[in-house]
């Protein structure tokens, strides 16, 4: 037998706690995403701490079953755990992490993306061996609900408030009244959210996704916005018909097209003149080291499981995947024919371009 190779056996011991952590976390996914399921975070936020018995009482849940999520919650650092009560608490910091739809940090919509993953492997496994892509469409049925409720509380603190105010002259037109293409709107919360704070303007939300169309339009019903105003319609950003346009978007969208440069040369052809396309990706830098952090380790996961069997799927392929940086952006939105690229804003997981003709 082949004598192993020396090792380093502090570094061994670091990583291998570093792969428990991991391990830790891959496990932890399918229990966050039944603690959301079961209304469970949001019952320990609103009627405080309990034993696995009282939380069984006050849910009606098996007290077994509760006995050993709640630890393994303890155990995450996700709950307290008082040792004299024997109660376990959410405390303010987790319940925004877990509980609050609305925090800026509120990551249930990232473990619900994690856990769809797995369903992936073996579409992705496949397309290792044949080069072939996955269709958005042919995911697993809950990716699309996941993607948009992990991107929503970033669109929800930021989008209104500082990402459109930091592009050139473009709150104003939004205030006169201006039309508004927001392609690969998902579910709509991106085109909702503007929509409410612009009451003046028009929207349509265009995306691929059929099923995404569908809840974007039962969004937009149910916070009560008007048909004429603002509608969805299944289209691609490369094909869509309408222009005009004053505003188009794009939010976390440009890197799962097939054909990110032909879509810029669309976007150019339907915007007005004085036009503006806003371009907001995943925040990343131009060289590959330059992503070797919890971000970027988090982005190039989705990216291989996700982003880039999406856009290998399409017409061209040309899959710039989740961490392509600015360089990248900029040079495809410049050959798609826009003439000045800028980066407007930024947060800890978004870049925002700003492209005019």
């Amino acid at each position: 037998m082949e004598a192993l190779q020396a090792f380093d056996e502090n570094k061994l011991n670091a990583f291998v706690g570093q792969v428990l952590g991991d391990l830790g976390g891959a496990y932890s996914a399918a229990l966050v995403k039944l603690g959301d399921r079961l209304g469970l975070y949001k019952e320990l936020q609103s009627g405080g701490p309990a034993t696995s018995s009282e939380l069984a009482e006050r849910t009606g849940y098996s007290e077994r079953y509760l006995r050993e999520w709640l630890a393994h919650h303890a155990a995450s650092n996700y709950l307290d755990y008082d040792r004299s009560t024997k109660r376990f608490r959410l405390p303010p910091e987790q319940a925004m992490v877990f509980a609050d739809e609305d925090s800026p940090v509120y990551m249930i919509g990232g473990f619900e993306n994690a856990y769809t993953t797995f369903a992936n492997e073996p579409r992705v496994s496949e397309g290792f061996r044949t080069g072939e892509g996955v269709a958005w469409g042919d995911q697993a049925h809950c990716m699309f609900c996941a993607v948009a409720k992990f991107f929503r509380p970033g669109y929800i603190h930021n989008l209104v408030q500082s990402w459109l105010p930091a592009l050139d002259g473009v709150v104003e037109k939004l205030e006169r009244g201006a039309r508004v293409a927001d392609l690969g709107c998902g579910h709509g919360h991106s085109t909702l959210l503007m929509a409410a704070a612009f009451p003046n303007s028009t929207f349509i939300g265009y995306d691929f996704h059929g099923a995404s169309i569908d809840a974007a339009n039962a969004h937009r019903d149910e916070h009560g916005l008007d048909s004429r105003r603002v509608r969805f319609e299944q289209a691609t950003a490369s094909d869509f018909e309408e222009g005009d346009f004053d505003l188009a978007t794009c939010f976390d969208a440009l890197h799962d097209m097939g054909d990110p440069v032909g879509t810029a040369a669309h976007i150019l052809e339907k915007l007005k003149p004085d036009g503006t396309w806003m371009v907001v990706e995943p925040m990343a830098g131009d060289e590959l080291s330059d992503n070797f952090n919890p971000v970027g380790r988090l982005f190039y996961a989705a990216s291989t499981s996700i982003c880039v069997p999406t856009a290998l799927a399409q017409q061209t392929g040309f899959a710039l995947g989740a961490q392509a940086g600015e360089r990248k952006l900029t040079e495809v939105i410049k050959e798609g024919g826009f003439r000045a690229v800028r980066k407007a804003a930024e947060t800890p997981f978004n870049i925002v371009l700003e492209a005019r003709p």
